[in-house]
């Protein structure tokens, strides 16, 4: 019988022939984050297992907006040192980790890599399995292995062809939407198909990054030539990808036909509130922020369509709109490519690379019963500050139309 992706991966890190969903298997990993180090420090343990696949960064809270924050990040930089851990990226080589650690050769097609951020399932749109393993964290930096209880697959097809200015963002909207956002709880979710396949990586990111917001394990997809003209120069080792095997077995497949879609925004309250930006723009919603960044949705051609709709317009006087690229890498890129500038003239407050206005540490807050349209992954209530706020999520371009219009707005109509 064949196996899925995950199961050859995890069969491969486990040194077995084959595994089959429910079994508990250990499995050594190929990189971690450094979450854990000082829980480590305090067994009295001196070295981790690999001290070049062990990747740091601190994001949430950058620069520390506290004195609080500020010793944390101090006692960071310590334990990188005492660690010997290379990979510790802060202010001039910062950005949020997802991305961060891409752009630095964390993940290769076939790799097993367990984080400390539940959304590590990001890392699935390079053909890896990669998912959250906080609770483990200590476990891994000793040993270099974790257990598993292989998950039951699913595979979502994505039929048709992409409408124009409909992206993965919009993709992943609709399916949560559609099917709900446990449909994937412990399983892993294997992204293919004709819109698969048309799709950016970046767009495959996003579908990947909020891969948890639909409960899954693992969310990936299939290596092809646009995975390997990013990992091309980032990476000093040899892989291999991975590919379902035609006989596999799924616990289910669910099938899309997208040639229809049309851009989406979710609801506040949930990430499985979507609804078609026609019917929500008929709603009326005023906003007071939209919010273009986060590890979803904060990447170069996030920041280009953005910058072409807000080109020779300006955010309404009722709006603030803040932006964040995911990382100082592609910050650099925005600048010489003249999207800050666009958007800086625009009347956008162009920030550095963090996660705080996302989960609502810093930089971005919302009041009491304000509104924010954002490009980020949750919409929970008080997930961007005040309990009584409200999010809705949608693209960069569904964002930049509605910072202009000062309501939810389609993004066609500026395009």
């Amino acid at each position: 019988m064949g196996m899925t992706i995950a199961e050859k991966i995890l069969a491969a890190h486990a040194g077995r022939n084959e595994v089959k969903p429910g079994e508990y298997i250990w499995c050594k990993v190929d990189a971690t984050g450094g979450f854990g180090l000082r829980q480590l420090e305090a067994l009295g343990i001196d070295e981790v297992w690999n001290p070049d696949r062990v990747y740091m960064v601190e994001d949430h809270q950058a620069p520390p907006p506290t004195i609080e924050v500020a010793n944390q990040v101090k006692e960071m930089r310590r334990l990188a040192k005492k660690y010997k851990i290379k990979n510790f990226f802060e202010f001039g080589r910062h950005g949020i980790l997802h991305q961060l650690f891409a752009e630095n050769g964390m993940f290769a097609p076939g790799e097993l890599v367990a984080m400390g951020d539940s959304h590590s399932t990001s890392g699935g749109v390079f053909n890896v399995c990669s998912t959250n393993s906080a609770m483990d964290a200590v476990l891994i930096l000793v040993f270099g292995e974790l257990w598993f209880r292989v998950p039951e697959s699913v595979k979502v097809v994505l039929n048709g062809r992409l409408p124009e200015w409909c992206v993965g963002k919009d993709v992943i909207l609709k399916v949560a939407a559609e099917l709900g956002t446990d449909f994937g709880l412990y399983k892993s979710v294997e992204y293919t198909g004709p819109v698969a396949r048309q799709m950016t990586l970046a767009q495959r990111w996003t579908i990947s990054n909020m891969g948890v917001e639909v409960g899954a394990k693992f969310a990936i997809f299939e290596c092809d030539e646009k995975t390997e003209e990013f990992l091309r120069g980032r990476l000093d080792r040899a892989y291999t990808p991975v590919f379902a095997d035609p006989d596999a077995q799924y616990e289910t497949v669910h099938q899309f036909d997208l040639s229809n879609l049309t851009p989406m925004v979710a609801l506040p309250g949930d990430p499985g509130n979507g609804r078609p930006v026609p019917e929500v723009k008929d709603m009326h919603i005023k906003v007071d922020q939209a919010f273009l960044g986060s590890c979803t949705n904060a990447r170069l051609e996030d920041l280009e369509v953005a910058a072409r709709i807000m080109k020779g317009r300006t955010v309404h006087p009722d709006v603030r709109m803040l932006v964040s690229p995911a990382s100082q890498a592609v910050y650099r890129d925005a600048l010489k490519a003249g999207w800050l500038e666009v958007l800086a003239d625009a009347g956008c407050v162009v920030e550095h690379s963090t996660c705080g206005p996302c989960y609502g540490g810093h930089l971005g807050v919302l009041g009491d019963g304000e509104v924010c349209i954002s490009s980020s992954n949750r919409n929970f209530p008080g997930r961007m500050g005040s309990p009584l706020a409200q999010v809705l999520l949608a693209s960069p371009a569904t964002v930049a139309a509605s910072a202009i219009a000062g309501e939810v707005a389609d993004p066609r109509d500026y395009l």
